[in-house]
C-alpha cells in the first residue's frame, strides 16, 4: 500500500473554508438571537431556495426523509394507495411511501440508474401517485413522465434529494412537477452541517406540507390534522443559504472532474451516461464494472489509500424491511452488483484523479 496517498471518498471542510466568514458571523447571529426555529430566518432562506430553483413557493423542513413523507401526506397519499418508485435508491425513499401507509409499487430502471419509463404502463387501479428519483445528480424525462400522469390523474413527487442545482430542458429542478423533495444532508452537493432538506411546488401544496411539518397546524393554535415536529433548524438554513453561493461554482468543477473520469475510463469500465435533456450535478460518479469484479476492484483501491462507496449495494425491494413484494427488478440487481462510487468531490486535486484513474487501468490491464 502506498503509505503517502489517503484520498477520502468526501472531503467536506473545503467548503467550510470558501464560506467562512459568512457562515461564522451568521451562526453568532442566530446564537446571539436566539432565534432557533421558524421565524425571518427561515422566510429568507426559503424566498433564495424559490429564486434559484423558479419555485413558486418552497417548505424549509428538517431532512430529506421528512420531506418526502410531508409531500406525500400534501398530496392525500394515505393506507390503500400505491405509489410508483423504484428499488435503486436510498431507503428512505421506500420508507417514506411505507409510513405514510401506501403500498411501494417498483419498477426497474434504465441506463441512466433511472425509472424505466418504459415499464410505466403496467400498474395497480389503486397508483395515486409516481415518485421518481433523480439518482447520482441528473433527471428522467420529466415530461415523459408528466404526461403518464396526466392521463392516468396521478400526482408526481420528484425525490430529488441528489440533484439539486440540476436542470431538464434548461429548467432548474424544482419547479417541473407536483412537489420535489430536497435533502440537504453534509454529503450532498449543497449540505448542511446536519440534516435539513425542502419541499418546493405550488403554494396550495407547500402550505400544506408547512403544516403536516409543524405539528399538523395552520396557525399557533388551531391543529387541522396530525402532522410531525420536522421543523428545519436556523443554524441548518443560514449554513445552506451561506453555500448557496457557490453551488453552481462547485457543481461546474464536478462536472469537470467526472467528465474526464469518462475520458479516460471509458472503455475499461461502463462510465455514467449524461442524459441529453438533463445537466447532471454528479452526487456520485458511478462506474460499472466487468460482471464479478467489482469486491475486488474496491478492495485493491482501499489498498492503493483511495476510498470509495456503494450506491447502492443492496436494492430497496430485496432489504428485510420491504420483501412483502413480488417485484422482479433483473436491471436494478445486476447494477446494484457491480457498481462503485468513486471520489469526486469539487476540491479533489489533479494529481489525486491521475492516481485514481491510474490504479483503475493497472487493474484491469495487470
Amino acid at each position: 500500500m502506498n503509505q503517502n496517498i489517503k484520498i477520502p471518498f468526501v472531503d467536506l471542510y473545503p467548503q467550510y473554508e470558501e464560506v467562512q466568514t459568512e457562515i461564522d458571523m451568521a451562526i453568532k447571529d442566530i446564537i446571539t438571537r436566539s432565534d432557533f426555529i421558524t421565524g425571518p430566518t427561515v422566510d429568507k432562506f426559503e424566498e433564495a431556495i424559490c429564486e434559484y430553483t423558479g419555485a413558486e413557493d418552497c417548505a424549509s423542513i428538517g431532512s430529506g426523509t421528512n420531506a418526502l413523507v410531508c409531500a406525500l401526506k400534501a398530496l392525500g397519499i394515505g393506507p390503500g394507495d400505491q405509489v410508483m418508485t423504484v428499488g435503486h435508491t436510498f431507503v428512505s425513499t421506500t420508507e417514506a411511501i411505507v409510513n405514510v401507509g401506501a403500498q411501494p409499487y417498483f419498477v426497474d430502471i434504465d441506463e441512466f440508474y433511472h425509472m424505466d419509463i418504459r415499464e410505466m404502463e403496467a400498474f395497480d387501479t389503486s397508483l395515486k401517485a409516481i415518485l421518481f428519483v433523480d439518482l447520482y445528480g441528473q433527471t428522467p424525462d420529466i415530461d415523459k413522465i408528466n404526461e403518464f400522469a396526466k392521463t392516468f390523474n396521478i400526482k408526481v413527487i420528484e425525490d430529488a434529494a441528489q440533484s439539486f442545482g440540476s436542470e431538464y430542458k434548461g429548467k432548474k429542478v424544482g419547479s417541473l412537477v407536483d412537489l420535489t423533495c430536497f435533502s440537504f444532508n453534509p454529503v450532498k452537493n449543497l449540505g448542511a452541517m446536519g440534516d435539513a432538506g425542502a419541499v418546493t411546488g405550488s403554494k396550495e401544496l407547500v402550505d400544506k406540507v408547512r403544516m403536516y411539518r409543524d405539528h399538523g397546524r395552520k396557525t399557533k393554535f388551531e391543529y387541522d390534522t396530525v402532522g410531525y415536529n420536522a421543523r428545519i433548524d436556523n443554524l441548518q438554513a443560514v449554513i445552506v443559504q451561506a453555500k448557496l453561493k457557490k453551488i453552481d461554482a462547485w457543481l461546474d468543477k464536478k462536472r469537470q472532474i467526472c467528465r474526464r473520469y469518462t475520458e479516460q475510463l471509458d472503455g475499461t469500465v461502463i462510465c455514467p451516461k449524461e442524459a441529453p435533456w438533463s445537466k447532471h450535478t454528479y452526487y456520485v460518479y458511478v462506474i460499472q464494472t466487468p460482471e464479478g469484479t467489482r469486491d475486488e476492484l474496491q478492495q485493491f483501491l482501499k489498498e492503493k489509500g483511495i476510498a470509495t462507496n456503494i450506491h447502492y449495494k443492496f436494492p430497496t425491494h430485496k432489504t428485510k424491511a420491504f420483501l412483502d413484494n413480488e417485484a422482479e427488478l433483473p436491471k436494478t440487481e445486476y447494477a446494484c452488483e457491480n457498481i462503485l462510487s468513486l471520489p469526486c468531490y469539487h476540491t479533489l486535486p489533479e494529481h489525486h484523479q491521475d492516481y485514481i484513474i491510474k490504479a483503475i487501468k493497472d487493474y484491469y490491464e495487470n
